[in-house]
């Protein structure tokens, strides 16, 4: 060790790893060759990477304090959001959402879910070519804890008929929207720790708070001393 025997200064901390990374994909229009990275997801207009990224840049930090703020002890929450926007000719942002990842990997906690949303929304881009276009970035949220991951048959017998209380919570103006899949985390004693939410189509963010708050309710069996993951449909 030949550091500070010659009044050297003393090396630079090791910056953390961000707990977020995501990678840009969008929508290219039918005559273009999908770039190196780039995933495919229908055929309208299109837009640039360079335009996605200058648009995301601002927010990033944004993005991970949504995470950071919110994951608080729960060092076993983790996992993926996708957020999808809708951006029309003009280059204004119509419509933004969370799409649903491979089954058991969605993050599930609606306060970041949430935040990530409004986040999203503020966002600017500009404008597409070829037409409307829509484009997606997966985040990635790297849990520091372990969670074991229920099969869809414990899910379903854990969960029950119980989402049929979620019914409730389209009411007045709140939309029941349709196939959501609701990520939940149970704990000690079978109580609910987190749940989140994703789904190919919209969620009002009122029936969302409504149905994270009716989830966490619900009786479930006890994982013994493990933190349990698991997905249900509610339709």
């Amino acid at each position: 060790m030949a550091s500070g025997a010659c009044g050297g200064s003393t090396p630079a901390p090791k910056q953390p790893e961000p707990p977020v990374s995501y990678t840009p994909t969008r929508v290219p229009v039918e005559s273009e060759e999908p770039e190196e990275g780039v995933q495919i997801v229908g055929a309208r207009g299109r837009m640039d990477v360079s335009l996605i990224e200058a648009g995301i840049a601002p927010h990033k930090q944004a993005l991970s304090d949504c995470y950071m703020e919110n994951v608080n002890k729960r060092r076993w929450l983790g996992g993926q959001i996708i957020l999808w926007w809708e951006i029309n000719r003009e280059g204004t942002v119509t419509a933004v959402r969370l799409v649903e990842t491979e089954p058991g990997t969605n993050l599930g906690n609606w306060p970041i879910e949430k935040c990530l949303l409004d986040v999203a929304r503020q966002a600017t881009f500009g404008k597409p070519v070829g037409g409307d276009a829509d484009f997606q970035i997966p985040l990635e949220f790297a849990a520091k804890g372990k969670a074991t991951v229920w099969n869809e048959d414990q899910a379903l017998r854990a969960v029950g008929g119980q989402t049929v209380k979620l019914d409730a919570c389209a009411k007045g103006k709140v939309a029941k929207p349709e196939d959501v899949s609701i990520t939940l985390y149970v704990g000690p004693g079978g109580k609910a720790q987190s749940v989140g939410f994703a789904s190919k189509n919209a969620i009002d963010d009122a029936w969302a708070a409504c149905a994270e708050k009716a989830a966490m309710g619900w009786r479930l069996p006890d994982p013994k001393g493990q933190i349990a993951k698991l997905v249900v449909t509610y339709r």
